[in-house]
């Protein structure tokens, strides 16, 4: 005869709740681990499948995700020049908000060099882009269909491929187009603004006296030429040749003191402890939280079980039987209460953790961790039960 399952039996009613509740609370840990991990995933999954060596960015700045970086498009040349590159590509990044069916549609567009990489890694459905312009390859978090149209900027674009799960560092479904497109929605202005500006450099340069007519006109065509070209990226990324030094690479770019490049790890030190340090912390320090909640009601519920058996206990005592019996019956109580709540809490989390907003990511060994550490804090918490009922007096099963 288990003790411990005939009281639970007796008691079925408050123990399936006190589980159901504790599987919510365990849930909501694991989800807020697997959230944890999401950030980190969401964080490199731009390196990961661009798998770059170097990041070459503005100079003085820790571009392109944790700053604003532009540079000229063409110093892709001069980094493929650099002994030791094998190949260099143009990136460009940018956050795109606007209005689709009436509500807010956020994505994070990548445009690429269509003879370079940097573009989709894989395509699930539909095709890549194949024309300089137009065509946009979407993310599957952006919901879209092959043929769907979207205008940004000046044009159109429409949807001829649908790529996996490729975001933003900051959660944001991706979205891919040349390089070209990607220059124009960020750079190219409407016309309006064109003419704006050519008149307000045109007043300036009129009101330089040294300087004829013919020369104003003449130079405001040029500058205008200048400020009006779409010419600039984010970032040259770049892979190596097999047994390329990456250090030495590094130091050649570094000579030129206009451009900072910065190697796949120091990347991701970046996206890791600069830009989500302060969500791990705070994560974690939820789900510590959450586990003191979780001891305080197992050790609760064990210490009011207890004293509801004070007078069983005490019947124990008086007909012989050992403290390990009664100790037994207390801990496996306490045991089976944190299995099945975890059991709940992992049910519930596989069953929903794709219909997260963020990206959650479950590991084996953090689910593993937490159980080792659920059974520990059933242990721990049983000792206020055991204390209690280690102090009860057999004399007690003859009070009134």
């Amino acid at each position: 005869m288990n003790l411990a399952i005939r009281d639970i039996r007796y008691h079925r009613g408050r123990f399936i709740l006190t589980s159901i509740g504790l599987g919510l609370l365990l849930g909501v840990v694991m989800s807020m681990g697997g959230i944890y991990r999401g950030l980190f995933a969401d964080a490199l999954a731009i390196l990961e499948f661009t798998k770059a060596d170097i990041w070459v960015v503005q100079q003085n700045t820790n571009g392109p995700f944790a700053e604003n970086s532009r540079i000229p498009e063409d110093i892709k040349y001069r980094i493929r020049a650099v002994p030791g590159v094998a190949e260099a590509s143009p990136l460009s990044f940018q956050t795109i908000q606007i209005e689709r069916k009436n509500m807010p549609f956020r994505f994070f567009l990548i445009g690429y060099d269509l003879n370079g990489f940097g573009g989709p890694p894989m395509i699930l459905a539909g095709r890549n882009i194949r024309q300089k312009h137009y065509e946009m390859v979407a993310a599957k978090g952006m919901k879209m269909e092959i043929g769907d149209k979207i205008h940004l900027g000046l044009h159109d674009y429409t949807v001829v491929g649908i790529t996996g799960k490729v975001v933003s560092s900051s959660g944001d479904p991706a979205a891919f187009v040349s390089l070209a497109d990607a220059q124009d929605i960020q750079f190219k202005k409407d016309n309006d603004a064109i003419r704006n500006d050519r008149e307000r450099i045109g007043a300036n340069l009129a009101g330089v006296q040294s300087l004829s007519p013919v020369q104003a006109k003449f130079l405001q065509q040029n500058i205008s030429g200048i400020t009006e070209s779409t010419h600039t990226v984010n970032t040259v990324v770049a892979r190596l040749s097999p047994g390329a030094d990456l250090k030495e690479v590094q130091e050649r770019i570094s000579r030129w003191n206009h451009f900072k490049p910065i190697s796949v790890e120091e990347q991701t030190k970046i996206l890791t402890k600069g830009m989500i340090e302060k969500a791990r912390m705070q994560l974690g320090l939820f789900r510590i939280i959450l586990l003191v909640i979780s001891a305080v009601i197992i050790s609760l519920i064990i210490y009011t079980s207890t004293l509801d058996k004070i007078k069983v206990i005490a019947t124990l005592k008086l007909i012989g039987s050992q403290n390990r019996v009664i100790v037994g019956m207390i801990l496996q109580q306490s045991l089976l209460m944190g299995v099945i709540a975890y059991g709940i809490g992992y049910v519930l989390i596989l069953l929903t953790y794709e219909k997260f907003p963020r990206r959650i990511v479950l590991e084996a060994l953090d689910l593993q961790a937490l159980f080792v550490i659920v059974i520990a804090i059933c242990m721990i918490a049983s000792f206020v039960g055991i204390r209690k009922a280690l102090k009860v007096e057999p004399a007690e099963a003859l009070g009134g």
